[in-house]
């Protein structure tokens, strides 16, 4: 479900009125953390106010009404990510685990069933697209935005979105047939 902003809440947030601020993250934040969510963030909550904390100190400047509001805010989400995903890179590569002192049994055949079809299927569905096909749907899906909205925010044409799109949902289909395949 899209959300929408009431006409003039960037322009209440722009002449400093809390209620511009609180419709705006209202509304935008859980689309926001839904996509940091479905790029599996280590920490989708702290890149959320990192993003608002953004688009607030530079809103007084923003112009072209809610859907530049929206586009901007997801271009921030972006670069924030990316910056999350240099971090990683950079950083040390940690291993933990000891098969000697690994208390873990393996799950009933019930749980492994449920899961499949739970929660963390679509973030292991979301793992196997590619990193520009799902970047796209979450960010057509779960943010709302438009195909030109998604092309600002990638730095893409609004055909080569639509064809990234297209080419998601078709390899979406396959590992969703292929999974249901598994579990009969």
């Amino acid at each position: 479900m899209v959300r929408m902003l009431p006409d003039d809440a960037l322009t209440r947030a722009q002449q400093g009125d809390p209620a511009g601020f609180e419709w705006i993250y209202s509304q935008l934040s859980p689309l926001v953390l839904g996509y940091f969510s479905g790029r599996g963030a280590e920490d989708p909550e702290g890149l959320t106010q990192e993003v608002f904390l953004t688009v607030f100190t530079k809103v007084t400047s923003l112009q072209g009404g809610p859907g530049a509001l929206r586009t901007f805010v997801f271009s921030v989400a972006h670069a924030r990510w990316v910056d999350e995903v240099r971090r990683k890179a950079r950083g040390p590569v940690l291993t933990g685990y000891e098969p000697e002192t690994d208390s873990r049994t393996s799950a009933s055949a019930e749980s492994v069933a449920l899961d499949r079809f739970g929660e963390g299927n679509v973030e292991e569905l979301l793992a196997a697209l590619k990193d520009e096909h799902r970047e796209v749907l979450l960010l057509r899906i779960v943010a709302g935005l438009t195909l030109e909205q998604v092309g600002d925010v990638m730095d893409r044409s609004t055909g080569s979105i639509k064809q990234l799109q297209r080419r998601g949902l078709l390899r979406l289909k396959e590992l969703v047939e292929l999974n249901q395949k598994e579990a009969s």
